[in-house]
């Protein structure tokens, strides 16, 4: 009879360990699904800046904003005579 209730309850903790661990992992499980929808917005958010500033990057390289920007906030002009000289070494 002693040897019954050993095992017993030597089931009964493995049992109860085991239910504890899947709660445990369940727990973890969530933890990390929510992890990661915060870490895929975050991402989305990044694209989206990353677009934005290569948008940016390509409206401020154009040539003709540029041309305008030397003229109206540096008063630059096109030099009224143009040469081109070549030297040789």
């Amino acid at each position: 009879m002693n040897a019954r209730l050993i095992v017993i309850l030597i089931v009964l903790t493995a049992v109860i360990g085991s239910a504890l661990g899947v709660v445990h992992m369940r727990h973890e499980s969530r933890r990390q699904s929510v992890q990661l929808g915060l870490l895929e917005d975050q991402r989305d958010a990044f694209i989206a800046e990353w677009s934005r500033l290569a948008l940016e990057q390509a409206w401020l390289a154009d040539a003709s904003h540029i041309e305008r920007k030397a003229r109206d906030q540096l008063g630059m002009h096109p030099p009224r005579k143009i040469r081109i000289l070549v030297v040789k070494p």
